[in-house]
């Protein structure tokens, strides 16, 4: 089966951290390059991160240098790790296997 499954969402306090999960499963995940997006209400689903099979990443600019994100091909997951979360980072957090399949979506909110 052809799927992505995300976790790792929550509640967190502006400042605090998250580590956010995705397992791949039915995809040539070594062959496919990743994502991360979200989407806040009423807004449109936008790029966070990106991870090509070789490792090179892509942030947005307003997470450049709060998250990381990286993939495991034995464990077939890729994450991302959310520092100094802000207020404005709260939305549905999409895994996204390049032209193949999407992943439900996990919350994330960050209080102030």
């Amino acid at each position: 089966q052809v799927q992505l499954v995300e976790s790792g969402g929550g509640l967190v306090q502006a400042g605090g951290s998250l580590r956010l999960s995705c397992a791949a499963s039915g995809i040539p995940f070594s062959s496919t390059g990743m994502g991360w997006y979200r989407q806040a209400p009423g807004t449109q689903r936008d790029l966070v991160a990106f991870i090509s099979v070789g490792g090179f990443t892509l942030f947005h600019d307003s997470v450049r240098d709060r998250f990381t994100i990286f993939r495991d091909h034995t464990q077939k997951t890729v994450s991302l790790r959310m520092n100094s979360l802000k207020p404005e980072d709260t939305a549905i957090y999409y895994c996204n296997a390049v032209y193949i399949v999407w992943g439900q979506g996990t919350q994330v909110t960050v209080s102030s």
